[in-house]
């Protein structure tokens, strides 16, 4: 797809989205399943909607049934959507423990084929919930695993060729949280809803009966946070902790606060770092995590601020920047900076957490001079609308780009050509990012990752250990995080074998 640059227009779009903001829609989501439930906060400004808190599931037992739903997101008709468990947009947080063996129900109520993949997961290729392991229509898919990932925000969500995009617009998608001794004896905030407060971001974009755009578009109009327009909540006057999420198509966030304080990040995709990175931003692409600490110590009661997108005068290829407001590549929220979430401060909980730990862990991470083999994949293709490319090979089911002995430390090089940027996704392992060629690597990304966002002409090196799973039929996957571009054939296929 060639991005084209338009000029700017924005006052008109700037008048629509303020009319809109101030239109409060009135529907709140009560949680309906797990464990575990969280209220919404109490609306303190007519232009805000309460952001919606997923409800838990905790234990070794997993049911999740995917359905059709509807949501009031806008004044008029209700919206068409997805949900599980009787959610009206996305489903519950799981909540489970490294070393335990679950068991995943999934049941596909939609009158289509689905999958779920468990993203970020190291686990066999035939339980990764990829474009093979298909669910047909009331049908339930019963996969089970041990837990060996760290503690950190992991996802899932469907990965049907040619049907994620389309089914993640819906809302189909949850967070998974994974709990490990070492996160646990830590002194960070984990009171899930009130301090400890997961955080998806995404957009939407409407047809005039208000049914989401389905059709092939890059970005979204109007900004979502757990399914919320104009997100609002309330969190006590200490340290706070975000789990962010970008579950957008195609747009990337810089995200900061509205006063430009300074936060902490603790995690990255694949769990702690091994100490906090103060920064006054983070940029994350779509399918990247981040687990943040705010202090709102010094905020007072009653006091107010935005966590915002910083997305004006980007570079040429972060997802976003383009000028233009409307057609494929546009929106009213390009090129400009937006808030996310509103946060009002109310009064400090029993047992705050005051302070950031100076030490989270102790992680061995892989060097480049580990690694037993190396290959370079190619992002190529774009030009003048055609689909992108790995190495100019579009993605076939029965096609294995990639084979990787099993237990090999590998140095995976990806160069990107110089149509637009990406986000790069390895299924089955957790990676070092060892090089960028645009320069160094931000200390917020220094930890262990399972995507990564590759510049326009940039070429990045990461390194990982392919260990414990092995088949010589079953799959796993790379491919770009956009889900319009995986969608059109930007994925490839790897084999881990004896």
């Amino acid at each position: 797809m060639l991005k084209k640059a338009f000029l700017l227009v924005i006052s008109v779009s700037l008048i629509f989205v303020f009319l809109y903001g101030c239109n409060k829609s009135t529907d709140l989501i009560t949680p309906t399943s797990g464990t575990t439930t969280a209220s919404t906060t109490t609306t303190t400004s007519s232009t805000y909607n309460d952001l919606w808190i997923p409800p838990t599931i905790t234990g070794k037992t997993f049911d999740l049934t995917l359905a059709k739903s509807s949501k009031q997101l806008r004044t008029g008709a209700k919206t068409a959507t997805y949900g599980y468990n009787g959610a009206e947009f996305w489903g519950p947080t799981l909540i489970m423990n490294k070393g335990d063996f679950v068991q995943m129900n999934v049941t596909n109520n939609l009158t289509e084929t689905t999958t779920t993949h468990w993203h970020g997961f190291h686990i066999p290729a035939i339980m990764d919930g990829g474009p093979h392991q298909i669910v047909e229509p009331n049908t339930t898919w019963k996969p089970s695993f041990e837990i060996k990932n760290n503690a950190g925000t992991y996802w899932y969500h469907p990965h049907l060729h040619e049907k994620t995009f389309q089914q993640l617009t819906y809302g189909a998608g949850g967070l998974i949280i994974i709990k490990d001794p070492i996160e646990s004896a830590l002194a960070l905030p984990r009171t899930y809803g009130t301090d400890d407060i997961p955080l998806v971001l995404t957009s939407r974009r409407y047809n005039s009966d208000n049914s989401f755009t389905t059709t092939e578009h890059a970005y979204g109009d109007y900004a979502m946070a757990n399914g919320t327009h104009n997100a609002q909540i309330s969190l006590p006057k200490q340290f706070v902790r975000f789990r962010i999420l970008n579950a957008e198509t195609e747009r990337a966030y810089n995200l900061g606060f509205s006063d430009n304080r300074s936060f902490y990040v603790i995690t990255n995709d694949g769990g702690l770092l091994d100490a906090p990175v103060e920064v006054t931003r983070v940029k994350l692409a779509v399918g990247e995590r981040a687990e943040i600490l705010v202090d709102l110590s010094k905020d007072a009661v009653g006091a107010s601020l935005d966590m915002k997108a910083f997305n004006a005068n980007q570079e040429f290829g972060f997802g976003g920047s383009e000028p233009q407001t409307t057609g494929q590549f546009g929106s009213l929220l390009n090129n400009k900076d937006f808030t996310v979430l509103h946060i009002n401060v109310k009064t400090t909980t029993a047992n705050a957490i005051t302070s950031v730990p100076p030490k989270l862990t102790t992680n061995t991470y892989w060097k480049e001079s580990d690694a037993t083999s190396t290959r370079t994949i190619r992002i190529t293709g774009g030009q003048a609308g055609s689909a992108f490319t790995f190495d100019n090979n579009t993605y076939g089911s029965t096609t294995i780009n990639q084979t990787v002995k099993l237990n090999a430390v590998e140095k995976w090089t990806i160069v990107n050509n110089n149509i637009f940027g990406h986000s790069f996704h390895i299924h089955d392992i957790q990676f070092k990012i060892v090089s960028r060629s645009s320069g160094a690597i931000a200390n917020y990304e220094s930890g262990w990752k399972d995507t990564f966002y590759i510049r326009t002409g940039e070429t990045v090196s990461v390194v990982a250990k392919y260990d414990d799973f092995a088949s010589s039929t079953n799959p796993f996957m790379y491919h770009c995080h956009f889900p319009n571009h995986e969608d059109a054939g930007l994925m490839g296929q790897f084999l881990v074998t004896q």
